[in-house]
This record gives structure tokens, C-alpha cells and sequence, in this order.
């Protein structure tokens, strides 16, 4: 389980150290995406594998099928932390979610997201704005805390 929230510099070479607490849950490796928000996502290797089975098994017909597996997957990097924990975030990616000189790391519980922290400012505040409408989804869903 992924939690917290750190905020790290990227090097010159568009490195970002992973923090040390969540790096044992990675160690059989790990994918990086976009996310579903402007952020990028995370993926231990043994979650990305299930939701690939899941995804290979939607059928090919399927116009919605087709163009997750497209965006999803074409834009995901099988990546490796060096022996400080860093890892190199391509340039694509850091595009893509805007990420400069610095990040925020963020525990999403079995994944991590990755934020610049204009975005992630907005995004939280969005989120603690529309809190009251997220339990109600979430109890719609038969999510009960």
C-alpha cells in the first residue's frame, strides 16, 4: 500500500528519486504511464500485469476497448530505480503532466501518482471542494468507510 505525499527535485537529467519507504513495493519493477488525471501514474509490475489481463480481455470490436488500450498502454515505460532510487522520467511524460523542476509524489494506495505541484494544488482543492459528492459516488459503489 502506497501512502503519503513527498515532494522531490528532479536532476538535470529528468531523474526523480522515489521515496525510500516506497520503493519495496516496487522492487519487482514497475511501469509509468499518464495517468487518468494530468498526473502521471505508477504501476507496481504485479498490478500492471492484471490490469493488462484485463485489458487484453476486452474484445478487440469494441471502439472504447480500442482507444483505452491505445492511450493507456502506447505511452507506458517499463522503468528501473537506480541504487538511489531514482528513476528517469521520459520527456514525453514529464510533458504530459507538466512536470519541471520539481514533483510531488503522491501514495494513491496500490499505485503512486506523480504531479507537478500547480497541478496538484488544483486538483486537491478541487477534491476537498467535492468531497460531499465523492462519498456519495463512493457509497453508490458500496464503498462504506
Amino acid at each position: 500500500m502506497f501512502l503519503g505525499e513527498y515532494t522531490h527535485t528532479l536532476d538535470a537529467k529528468g531523474r526523480l528519486t522515489i521515496p525510500a519507504r516506497m520503493r519495496e513495493e516496487l522492487a519487482q519493477g514497475l511501469v509509468l504511464t499518464r495517468g487518468h488525471d494530468p498526473c502521471l501514474a505508477v504501476f507496481p509490475r504485479p498490478l500492471w500485469e492484471e490490469i493488462s489481463r484485463k485489458a487484453a480481455a476486452m474484445p478487440t470490436t469494441s471502439a472504447a476497448a480500442r482507444a483505452f488500450n491505445r492511450q493507456f498502454f502506447s505511452r507506458a515505460f517499463e522503468v528501473t530505480p537506480d541504487q538511489m532510487g531514482r528513476i528517469l522520467i521520459p520527456t514525453p511524460l514529464r510533458e504530459y503532466a507538466d512536470i519541471r523542476e520539481q514533483a510531488i509524489i503522491v501514495g494513491a494506495n496500490a499505485y503512486i501518482e506523480i504531479w507537478s505541484p500547480e497541478r496538484w494544488a488544483e486538483q486537491s482543492q478541487r477534491d476537498r471542494e467535492n468531497m460531499a459528492l465523492i462519498l456519495d459516488e463512493l457509497n453508490k459503489m458500496g464503498y462504506h468507510l
